[in-house]
């Protein structure tokens, strides 16, 4: 990952450090020389801002890059709950939660933990829109892919704040505890509808006790092999009134649910999963979106006394039907966590603040 722009204007001054660092892997095809690929990078960014025609790659871009899962989650530091008078399915899904704390380092290395940073790399790709009656859509890419990094910094108690970069294209996204919001290109900010919630990116192996406190209120409804590993599913509903306070009055938000796949021989989570359906609302017809997003998590490894995911590859399917209507459309994600790092020293609230530019409209671009 490339971390310094050099200056080259002036081959003694300094160099700039970049927001987002860059994998190598975007310069190979931008020139022979440093000069040539910093310039053909610079010209693609400027291009990429200028250009109205580059909305669609942008939505699919904040789809997969940076998607909120629909529920708050509040950290408790206990990770508990009580389990007299509720199901078996609950108190097993409680069981498995713990064996997962264990699997990730534990109760007091979670909890000591008040903030991160993380630096990765991903490359995207996808397929044109095809026929939905279609079971099998597969991505097509045109060379290597789209290619770019992000940075994810995260402080407590529901501070968040993402920029992602891929192929000349810029999306950033936050929460300062109060709304949640998201920016792409030269577009105003739009704060996302209902309560701020976290970034999805956090559940794919990235931060244990979030997703521990998520899965607190899950259910057990069976058994899964995932990649040839036996795994545990826990399955979590969006209650009603929740996707009515993020639905809008030209989109309702039919249901959300999430799974989460744990491994029976490791205790670790394998796969992360959620569906959401979305009716458009129009005067002839509703037209209705389905996302279905899979995330399928591996390399973990200890940093400081937890167990991080540090790889992993997430699958979205986006199906739209209805007023003569009916397509499907796959993008794939693969993703690796270069750095990671706790407990951030000089990380303050004002790090997280949204652009001052932030529309608060009922219409905000959460769908």
């Amino acid at each position: 990952m490339r971390k310094l722009c050099p200056n080259l204007d002036n081959q003694d001054g300094l160099a700039t450090v970049l927001e987002v660092p860059i994998p190598e892997e975007m310069f190979t095809s931008m020139g022979s020389s440093a000069e040539l690929q910093w310039a053909n990078l610079r010209s693609s960014m400027k291009a990429h801002l200028s250009s109205g025609s580059n909305n669609e790659f942008m939505a699919l871009l904040k789809l997969v890059g940076c998607p909120l899962i629909p529920l708050q989650v509040h950290c408790d530091n206990a990770l508990s709950r009580p389990i007299k008078d509720c199901s078996i399915e609950a108190s097993t899904a409680h069981y498995i939660v713990q064996q997962y704390v264990a699997a990730t380092g534990g109760l007091a290395a979670l909890n000591s933990v008040n903030s991160m940073c993380a630096v990765g790399e991903v490359k995207m790709v996808g397929s044109e829109m095809h026929q939905g009656d279609n079971d099998s859509v597969h991505v097509q890419s045109k060379g290597n892919g789209e290619v770019g990094g992000f940075v994810l910094w995260q402080k407590d108690p529901d501070l968040w704040y993402l920029e992602l970069f891929v192929s000349g294209f810029k999306v950033s996204a936050g929460s300062d505890g109060k709304v949640a919001w998201n920016q792409s290109g030269s577009q105003p900010c739009h704060a996302n509808k209902g309560l701020p919630r976290p970034l999805r990116r956090f559940f794919q192996g990235l931060d244990p006790r979030r997703t521990a406190n998520l899965f607190l209120d899950a259910v057990c409804t069976g058994e899964k092999s995932i990649n040839k590993e036996e795994c545990f599913i826990l399955k979590l509903e969006t209650p009603t009134e929740i996707l009515q306070s993020q639905s809008t009055p030209q989109t309702e938000i039919v249901h959300h649910t999430i799974w989460g796949y744990f491994s029976q021989r490791t205790g670790l989570l394998i796969q992360f999963e959620d569906s959401k359906l979305v009716k458009m609302r129009s005067r002839n017809d509703n037209v209705f979106w389905e996302t279905t997003m899979e995330t399928v998590i591996g390399d973990y490894r200890y940093v400081d006394g937890i167990n991080i995911a540090h790889a992993g590859k997430t699958s979205a399917l986006l199906y739209r039907y209805g007023h003569a209507y009916n397509q499907k459309r796959r993008i794939e994600e693969t993703w690796k966590i270069d750095e990671v790092d706790f407990n951030i020293r000089g990380l303050s609230t004002d790090c997280f603040l949204p652009p001052a530019d932030l529309k608060r409209e009922d219409g905000g671009g959460d769908q």
